[in-house]
């Protein structure tokens, strides 16, 4: 019981309008003599924005148009790098936050182009230094005097010769060998630091380059700039590498992104960039609101009606399984389209499916001459094969439409695929517990 108290009372603070501040004042406390003030947004006691997101349909957004330089791509590998290109802002902008991008790719006359439309996207400027810068992550260290030859000048990192001397050298060691990276704070002055993991092989390279360099510089280069040079104290076999160098939160989050998203295999120009309106806007919302509360009201007449008091109990589950709903919308978050929503109101009627079996099977075993507390839970035990079977059935359509699906259809797919698993959950849990206090006064 006190699960569902929690999970309602957590679910209704999410609910809660969340550019409005909070006030809370506590009395004085006699052994601190003083009072306790809360005065913030839900956002800024959550530390994160918990509003609803809403697709290019319903909130319209930005479109960004990049022209892809092939001039130093074989003709036969154009087309292979400008999807490679493609994948790769894809997952930056997923990494960023934003979901349910559209990403299409335009070839002709020997241009070639990548067209993003982000929705709900405020800070462009961001989005195109995201989307579009290359990060490509180099190890550098210091070269004998004797390779002089070997190693360009020309071709050595801003900053390298500072660091390294007049004979910088690129090791073998490269952000192709990252397989993760992260935002970490420094234990001793909680600066925001990026914390690099390597493959096996890449952690294999870094150990080797760590043993030679003992007591010398290695330059961390990003995009042809060295950003921190530490001095290395002794050979690090299996640690992570740290970049540090007076980053904020959101610059090393960024860098972060960047590199897990991986290096760009071709360069990105900006063509155009321009506001996308919402396709179908606020009147389609309401709609689909007003579709969706008289959907839930003849779902909670048609338990009463037919079950009683034990329709009451569902449509009591009912309300708690859509709060439970709405705030996992806004903790993961999703991305409401139109068809996510119509996933949602689904899966809402679907939602009494698990208490239409359970009530049922109650029926049969009253019939059979059973206690009531023997037919409640004979009632739940003997359902759940049913229930589960069904909604795995469900589960598993949903998931096969995210993974090939697209856009609005992915947004349908996850949105029907939360509302399953939640009311089983609701059936299962919510529905059981009240059965169980009240089975005295509703059988």
């Amino acid at each position: 019981m006190w699960v569902i108290i929690i999970f309602t009372l957590v679910s209704v603070f999410l609910e809660l309008p969340t550019d409005k501040k909070i006030t809370l004042h506590t009395p004085k406390l006699s052994f601190i003599n003083r009072t306790i003030t809360i005065d913030k947004t839900l956002g800024e006691i959550i530390g994160r924005d918990t509003s609803f997101r809403k697709g290019l349909d319903l909130e319209g957004g930005v479109g960004i148009t990049f022209r892809a330089d092939m001039k130093d791509v074989a003709p036969q590998d154009r087309d292979s790098a400008l999807m490679a290109a493609k994948a790769v802002i894809e997952r930056r902008i997923n990494f960023f936050g934003v979901k349910e991008p559209l990403i299409q790719t335009a070839t002709g006359n020997n241009d070639y182009r990548i067209i993003v439309e982000i929705p709900g996207l405020s800070d462009v400027d961001s989005a195109i230094g995201l989307i579009g810068k290359t990060a490509q992550l180099e190890f550098w260290e210091s070269g004998a005097s004797t390779s002089a030859a070997l190693n360009n000048q020309t071709d050595a990192p801003l900053f390298a010769a500072q660091f390294l001397g007049n004979n910088p050298k690129k090791t073998n060691l490269s952000g192709k060998d990252l397989q993760d990276a992260s935002v970490t704070f420094d234990p001793q002055t909680g600066d925001p630091q990026v914390q690099l993991q390597f493959t096996p092989d890449g952690t294999q390279k870094f150990a080797d380059i760590t043993s030679r360099n003992i007591g010398k510089r290695i330059a961390i280069v990003l995009d042809n700039i060295v950003i921190e040079a530490p001095t290395v104290k002794t050979e690090i076999t299996g640690g992570p590498a740290v970049i540090t160098g007076g980053f904020t939160t959101d610059t090393a989050n960024q860098l972060a992104i960047q590199l897990k998203g991986g290096a760009l295999p071709v360069p990105l120009s900006i063509l155009e960039q321009h506001r996308i309106g919402a396709t179908l806007g606020n009147e389609s919302i309401q709609k689909s609101i007003f579709a969706g509360a008289l959907g839930f009201l003849i779902i909670v007449i048609f338990m009463i009606v037919l079950y009683g008091r034990l329709g009451m109990i569902a449509s009591a589950a009912l309300v708690l399984y859509t709060l439970f709903v709405l705030a996992l919308f806004r903790l993961i978050p999703v991305t409401l389209t139109l068809a996510g929503i119509a996933g949602f109101i689904l899966s809402i009627g679907m939602a009494v499916d698990a208490n239409i079996l359970i009530f049922e099977r109650m029926k049969e075993e009253k019939r059979y001459g059973r206690p009531k507390e023997l037919a409640l839970q004979l009632g739940f035990s003997r359902a759940w094969t049913s229930i589960r079977d069904s909604n795995i059935s469900t589960l598993i359509t949903s998931f096969i439409l995210y993974y090939y699906g697209t856009g609005p259809v992915r947004g349908f797919a996850l949105t029907l695929a939360i509302g399953v698993l939640v009311s089983m959950f609701s059936a299962v849990v919510v529905t059981r517990t009240f059965l169980r206090k009240l089975y005295k006064f509703i059988l």
